[in-house]
C-alpha cells in the first residue's frame, strides 16, 4: 500500500527548540534502541514509525550500534519506501562511540572511527547526511579536540547538520562545549538517560550545564524501562533488566522502588493519566528538555504515549507531591 502522510500531523505534539540554536524536535522523539530490527519484524516496525510520524514524531533517534546495524537498516527500508518525500521535515539522528566492528577502531571517538562510522550510517539509512550526529561516550583515550574536530569536519562535509554528545556528565560537556563555541560547529547539546526515578541529569549539574551554554537536553529512557507504566504496579521482580544508567535506583532495594511507582501512579490517576504518560509530561515541565526519545514495539503503546500530550501541565501541589514521594 502506498503510504499518504495524514495531513494533520502537526497538530497534537508540540516541538521545541534546543536551547538559542535552530534544531527544532518534537517533544517526543521515536528511538530504534531494542525495537527496531533484530527480531522485530519490518512490516511491525514499518507500522509503528509511520504512525509515529502521522502524529507528530518527525524525529528518529538511531545508532550505529543499534542492534548490530540492523536498526539504521530499518529505517533506511521505510525511509526508501515511505519517506523519502518527506526529508526536509524529518530529523533523523544517529550516534557512533560504542562497538560498532571488530579492533581498535571499532569503538570510541577517533577521526578514523566516526567518520567509518557516519559513512557506514548513512549508507544504512539511504541518506545524503543525518540531522544531528551524536559522539555517543565519552572517550577517555583521545584528545577531546580531535573528537571536536572531527564533528566539526563532519558538519563542512555536509554529513550532518548539527552535532551533540551523549552520557558527557557535567565536567565533560563543558569540556567540549568551548571547543565547538570556538569552532563554529552548529552544536546542539547533551542526550543522556533521565526519568523520575533516575534524576541524576538534575542532581549532578547536566541539566544546568545544558542550560547554561544556551544549549538543549535530549532525555533517553523516560520510562526507566517499564517502571514507570502500569507492568509493574503488582510488584518489581528481584531480576528486573535495566539499563546501567539506572541500576543506581535499585540501591535501596525493589521495595523502595516499588512504593514510589505505587504513589506516582496515584497521582498520575487523579490527573486523568496513565502513568507512563504523566512520565514523559514531568520530564518536558523543564524548558530545557528539547525531546525525550520513547522506544515502542507497538502502535498501541506508541499512541498511548502520544496521549501524555492531553495534559502536560503540573500544579504546584502535584510537582510538591511528586517530589515528596521521589524523595523517600
Amino acid at each position: 500500500m502506498v503510504y499518504k502522510a495524514a495531513e494533520e500531523r502537526y497538530d497534537n505534539l508540540p516541538a521545541r527548540r534546543m536551547g538559542d540554536t535552530g534544531m527544532i524536535l518534537p517533544s517526543l522523539s521515536l528511538g530504534f534502541w531494542k525495537n527496531m530490527g533484530g527480531e522485530q519484524p519490518l512490516s511491525k516496525s514499518r507500522e509503528v514509525i509511520l504512525n509515529a510520524f502521522d502524529n507528530g514524531i518527525f524525529s528518529f533517534d538511531n545508532a550505529a550500534s543499534y542492534s548490530s546495524g540492523a536498526a539504521e537498516e530499518t529505517f533506511g527500508h521505510v525511509f526508501e519506501k515511505d519517506l523519502k518525500a518527506h526529508r526536509n521535515e524529518l530529523v533523523v539522528t544517529t550516534k557512533a562511540g560504542f562497538h560498532v566492528w571488530p579492533g581498535p577502531f571499532g569503538e570510541f571517538s577517533s577521526k578514523k572511527t566516526f567518520v567509518g562510522a557516519l559513512d557506514l550510517s548513512l549508507q544504512r539509512m539511504h541518506l545524503d547526511y543525518v540531522d544531528i550526529f551524536y559522539a555517543h561516550r565519552w572517550d577517555p583515550h583521545t584528545n577531546l579536540r580531535e573528537t571536536a574536530e572531527t564533528m566539526d569536519l563532519m558538519v563542512r562535509q555536509g554529513k550532518a547538520l548539527y552535532v551533540g554528545v551523549s552520557n558527557y556528565t557535567t565536567e565533560q560537556f563543558n569540556a567540549i562545549a568551548p571547543i565547538f563555541a570556538e569552532l563554529g560547529t552548529p552544536f546542539v547539546g547533551n542526550q543522556v538517560s533521565y526519568n523520575m526515578l533516575n534524576r541524576n541529569a538534575e542532581t549532578t549539574g547536566i541539566v544546568d550545564a545544558v542550560g547554561s551554554h544556551n544549549k538543549g537536553l535530549v532525555a533517553y529512557g523516560p520510562l526507566a524501562e517499564g517502571l514507570l507504566s502500569d507492568r509493574y504496579l503488582a510488584g518489581i521482580p528481584a531480576d528486573m533488566p535495566i539499563h546501567w544508567s539506572s541500576k543506581y535506583i535499585f540501591d535501596n532495594g525493589t521495595e523502595n522502588i516499588h512504593a514510589k511507582i505505587v504513589g506516582l501512579n496515584e497521582i498520575a490517576q487523579q490527573r486523568g493519566q496513565k502513568l507512563s504518560q504523566m512520565a514523559l509530561a514531568w520530564l518536558l515541565k523543564d524548558p530545557r528538555v528539547g525531546s525525550v526519545i520513547i522506544g515502542a514495539s507497538q502502535t498501541k503503546h506508541l499512541l498511548e504515549n502520544i496521549k501524555m500530550s492531553e495534559n502536560m501541565d503540573f500544579s504546584n501541589e502535584e510537582l510538591n507531591l511528586i517530589t515528596e514521594i521521589l524523595n523517600k
